[in-house]
């Protein structure tokens, strides 16, 4: 089974991008650049004893994604205990909504986000009551 080990954001603003993942969800970052031969930070996503992986930010090797055009890739969604205070915390940050907050009914509320770099995320609250 091909089970999802890492992922990686890439940026054009690498501060920027720590910056709003650090403020927005606690990830904290590691510089690998020696190892990848370009600026690239693994970013440490929760502990070891939560379910989750762990990631990277790396240098955009060609042109930012363009505005309205369909997703062209993975998006990745976090897991949040409070969704209101995520978006808050992610429109404060420099993030702009892609998709508002739908409900996933008897599930979850959803939603998803473009990030200071023009990437796509979503955000994941559990929730038996929506609807």
């Amino acid at each position: 089974m091909g089970r999802l080990v890492h992922f990686e954001v890439h940026v054009d603003d690498m501060e920027r991008a720590k910056k709003f993942y650090g403020e927005v969800f606690g990830w904290s970052f590691q510089d690998w650049s020696e190892y990848a031969g370009m600026p690239y930070y693994g970013a440490v996503t929760g502990n070891e004893e939560e379910l989750g992986i762990n990631g990277a930010l790396m240098q955009r090797q060609g042109p930012p994604p363009e505005a309205n055009q369909a997703l062209n890739g993975y998006a990745c969604t976090m897991g949040v205990e409070d969704y209101d205070a995520a978006e808050a915390r992610i429109i404060e940050n420099g993030g702009t909504v892609a998709l508002p907050k739908y409900a996933l009914p008897g599930m979850a509320w959803q939603g998803y986000y473009k990030d200071t770099e023009g990437n796509i995320f979503g955000i994941h609250q559990p929730d038996a009551n929506a609807k």
